[in-house]
């Protein structure tokens, strides 16, 4: 029987084996989409991120007679521990083909360098948290995923499972019509309107001439919005300034919607373009001409994934996240959009969830993800 190998991801070659699996492990697969190669690099620490910095994480890769068949990441989350008291790991980054002599060798690998740390309860996946790609898909495979979303073989499923892990929390990426505001309950405008008066709200697009100033206000309240929410760990300020910087060309302001009380910016709602059917004709690869096609062929999009839509806490009460969306609605119908997705939605934010099916949407697709505990 060919020897299998599972081992930490050291040489140049083995990075190299690590950021093409993918490649190989979906071949012939139409729904899905390679990943952009430099944000894996970043996000596998193969290249600095902010996030590394603060936090340990390890690669690992499954080779069989040489050749990959698998791999994973391991993280320590130091922000979470510290945040939840919970004293858990994280994995990540996992690929595997069907066969699960590679999987469990993966998943024992990463427990065993996790427990060298104290650690023996382990979350995932995460790449490499909650901030950036999360969740294994167990419902929706009938389209591809959209910008940013993760996707992987129906199978993946039965692997996670048969070594032992359970669901913890199930992310939720819903469809919507493009008239999701106008189905809103008309109780919903009562508060809205009492709300545009009592706080004066004002509503305005991204600033272009202030665009970094602004990507960054953004993500400031999107830290400051969710501290209550399962699982979240604020992005860092080194992370957020690496966001930021990401983001800045491929956010269309008219895709943005901020809401003003008194000059402060107390609420952001950013749609995304859905890219991937650019990456896909670009295989992944932004140089040296495949950032140009990103950008260039961008207003043929027609489909968009509504990223955020935050509101500082203090005024949560009053349905602003609808204000927000409704910001956005005049431009993306001019826009042409034939496709909304909201993503993703926690299955436990009932108030999200319950208000997104009453204007409409539907439950697209469904990312689980997974806890382990161990008692060694």
């Amino acid at each position: 029987m060919p020897e299998l190998v599972i081992k930490p991801v050291e040489t140049r070659r083995e990075k190299k084996q690590f950021i093409r699996l993918p490649w190989k492990i979906y071949q012939g697969d139409d729904m899905w989409v390679p990943p952009l190669i430099m944000d894996l690099k970043e996000r596998a620490g193969f290249v600095k991120h902010p996030f590394h910095e603060a936090n340990d994480t390890q690669t690992f890769i499954a080779l069989r007679d040489g050749e990959p068949v698998g791999r994973i990441q391991a993280v320590v989350n130091h922000e979470h521990i510290r945040r939840h008291k919970e004293n858990l790991g994280f994995f990540g980054l996992f690929e595997s083909i069907n066969d699960r002599e590679v999987s469990t060798g993966l998943f024992d690998t990463a427990r065993n360098w996790l427990a060298e740390r104290d650690i023996h309860w382990i979350r995932g996946p995460v790449s490499p948290s909650l901030n950036y790609e999360a969740g294994l898909l167990v419902d929706g495979w009938h389209s591809p995923p959209c910008f940013m979303m993760t996707y992987n073989r129906p199978y993946y499923e039965d692997l996670v499972e048969d070594y032992g892990f359970e669901k913890v929390e199930d992310l939720v990426a819903f469809y919507a019509p493009t008239d999701i505001v106008d189905r809103l309950d008309p109780k919903v405008y009562r508060v809205i309107d009492i709300a545009k008066k009592k706080f004066n709200l004002k509503l305005r697009k991204l600033d272009k001439t202030r665009f970094d100033e602004e990507v960054h206000t953004f993500l400031d309240i999107y830290n400051k919005s969710l501290p209550g929410t399962w699982g979240f760990n604020p992005l860092s300020g080194a992370e957020l300034k690496h966001m930021a910087k990401g983001l800045k060309h491929l956010l269309v302001p008219e895709l943005t919607c901020f809401a003003e009380v008194e000059g402060k910016v107390i609420g952001a709602c950013v749609a995304l373009l859905d890219y991937n059917d650019i990456i896909k004709e670009i295989d992944g690869k932004l140089f040296p001409f495949g950032f140009i096609k990103l950008l260039t062929k961008r207003r043929g999009i027609k489909k968009m994934r509504l990223l955020s839509a935050n509101v500082l806490p203090e005024y949560q009460m009053w349905g602003l996240g609808v204000v927000l969306l409704s910001g956005l609605e005049k431009d993306y119908q001019e826009w042409g959009m034939k496709h909304i997705e909201l993503s993703w939605v926690l299955e436990s934010n009932h108030l999200s969830y319950a208000s997104i099916k009453r204007g409409g949407g539907i439950v697209d697709k469904t990312y689980r993800i997974y806890d382990k505990k161990f008692n060694d």
